[in-house]
C-alpha cells in the first residue's frame, strides 16, 4: 500500500454508501495510514463495505510487511466532521449526483471532496485558468478578461487560489461563478493575502479540497491539487508560466487526462512566458481572447456554450503542421507508458527504454519531466523506480 498509488484495480468508483455509518467508515478508511486512493478502492471492491475493509486492514498491512498497524481512530474523523460543521463545509462523495462528472473520469479521482459555497457550480461546464504567481501586468489583465468573458459565456472558471493569475481569474469571475481548488484543507486559506477573496468565494463561488479539514498545505500537496484543477475542466488555459512551473504540471495533467491545453503567447524575452510559448511550439492552441477558447471548445463539444461577444477575426496565418499538433499528446502517452512499466522496485533505465521500444533521446525528456514532478525516482547504478 502506498499514499500515491495510481493503478487501481477498477476505474469504476465504489457504490455510494447507503448510511451515515458507512460514509463515516469510508472516510476513516481513506484517512488510515498508507491507504491511497487505489488501495481504498481495491479494499472496498474486495470487502464490500468500509466496515469490512477496516476490519481486514491490519491483516492486509501485516501481509505488506507493516507490523502493529492501527487504523485511523474514530475520534480523528469525528474531529474532522466537527471542523467541517464549524466551517459550513459539505462533503461530496464520488458516486453521488453532486460529484463532478468530468472529475469522476479520472483513475485517481478523489473519493471525497470537502466544499464550501455553491455546490451547483460543479454541474456547469468548466474551464481552468492557471498561470504565474508573479504575473506581469499584462498577464493579470489577460486573466481577468478571459475569466470575465468565459463566465459571461456560461463557463465556471476554475483555478488554484494562488496569487497572480489565479487570484485575477477568480476575482473577475466572482459574479458568474468560480471554483478554487485548494492544496490544504478547504477551511485553510492560503496564501493569507487572498483571505478576502476566499471569503467572497464562500458566498458567490465554491472552494474545494480533497484534503482533511484543517490541513496546512505543504509543497507535496500542490501537484495533487493541480490534477483536480485539470480534471474538473474541459480545457486548461495557461496564461503565463515559466519553463519549469506548477502551471505546466497542470497542463501536463490535463493532457494525461485527455483534456485540451490552450496557451496565451508572450514576449520571448520574458521568462514568465517561456512555458506558454513552449506549449504553443509543441502544438497547444494559441489563445488571444475568450472567443478563441470558445471556438476551440465548440469544435470538440457541440453543446458548448456560445460567447455573447463578436467572433474573432479569421486568422491569416496557416495552422501548425499536424505533426506539431500531436506532439503534446505523444509526450503524454509516453509518460503514461513509462509510469505503467515502473513500480517501487527499481529497474535499469536501459532495460526500461528497450521495453518502451523508443530511443534514448526520445525517452530522456519524458524521464526528466517525470523525475521533476516527483513521480519517478532515479537511483544509483542507473536504476529507476516509481515514487
Amino acid at each position: 500500500m502506498t499514499d500515491r498509488d495510481h493503478n487501481p484495480s477498477s476505474t469504476h468508483p465504489p457504490l455510494p454508501p447507503t448510511s451515515e455509518d458507512e460514509q463515516f467508515s469510508r472516510l476513516r478508511l481513506l484517512r488510515s495510514r498508507r491507504v491511497g486512493i487505489a488501495t481504498y478502492k481495491r479494499l472496498l471492491t474486495e470487502h464490500g463495505t468500509a466496515q469490512n475493509a477496516l476490519a481486514a486492514l491490519p491483516e492486509v498491512a501485516r501481509a505488506a510487511g507493516v507490523e502493529k498497524y492501527e487504523i485511523c481512530p474514530e475520534a480523528v474523523i469525528q474531529a474532522e466532521l466537527n471542523k467541517a460543521h464549524a466551517a459550513q463545509a459539505r462533503l461530496v462523495m464520488q458516486g453521488t449526483d453532486a460529484y463532478p462528472e468530468l472529475l469522476n473520469e479520472l483513475q485517481d479521482a478523489p473519493p471525497f471532496l470537502w466544499v464550501i459555497g455553491d455546490v451547483e457550480l460543479l454541474k456547469k461546464p468548466m474551464v481552468s485558468l492557471v498561470g504565474a504567481r508573479n504575473a506581469s501586468s499584462l498577464g493579470t489583465r489577460m486573466a481577468r478578461a478571459l475569466a470575465r468573458d468565459l463566465g459571461a459565456a456560461g463557463y465556471t472558471v476554475v483555478s488554484g487560489l494562488a496569487r497572480g493569475v489565479d487570484a485575477a481569474a477568480h476575482n473577475a469571475a466572482l459574479e458568474t461563478g468560480t471554483i478554487a481548488v485548494q492544496a490544504g484543507g478547504v477551511d485553510v486559506i492560503y496564501p493569507a493575502e487572498n483571505t478576502e477573496l476566499a471569503l467572497s468565494m464562500a458566498e458567490h463561488g465554491l472552494r474545494v479540497s480533497e484534503q482533511p479539514m484543517g490541513l496546512q498545505p505543504m509543497a507535496r500537496h500542490f501537484p495533487s491539487r493541480n490534477r483536480i484543477i485539470a480534471g474538473l475542466s474541459q480545457a486548461t488555459v495557461v496564461v503565463e508560466a515559466a519553463a519549469k512551473s506548477g502551471s505546466l504540471i497542470t497542463a501536463r495533467d490535463a493532457l494525461d487526462q485527455g483534456r485540451d491545453v490552450l496557451a496565451v503567447p508572450g514576449n520571448p524575452f520574458d521568462a514568465r512566458a517561456a512555458g506558454c510559448n513552449q506549449l504553443i511550439r509543441d502544438g497547444a492552441t494559441l489563445i488571444r481572447s475568450a472567443a478563441d477558447v470558445i471556438e476551440a471548445l465548440s469544435q470538440m463539444h457541440h453543446d458548448a456554450p456560445q460567447l455573447p461577444i463578436p467572433a474573432p477575426t479569421p486568422r491569416r496565418d496557416s495552422p501548425p503542421p499536424a505533426k506539431m499538433k500531436t506532439k503534446l499528446k505523444q509526450a503524454a502517452a509516453l509518460h503514461r507508458q513509462i509510469l505503467s512499466r515502473l513500480s517501487p522496485a527499481p529497474v535499469p533505465e536501459d532495460q526500461l527504454i528497450r521495453d518502451l521500444a523508443v530511443t534514448a533521446s526520445e525517452a530522456a525528456p519524458a524521464l526528466l519531466d517525470l523525475e521533476m514532478d516527483g513521480q519517478i525516482t532515479r537511483q544509483s547504478g542507473g536504476m529507476l523506480s516509481r515514487s
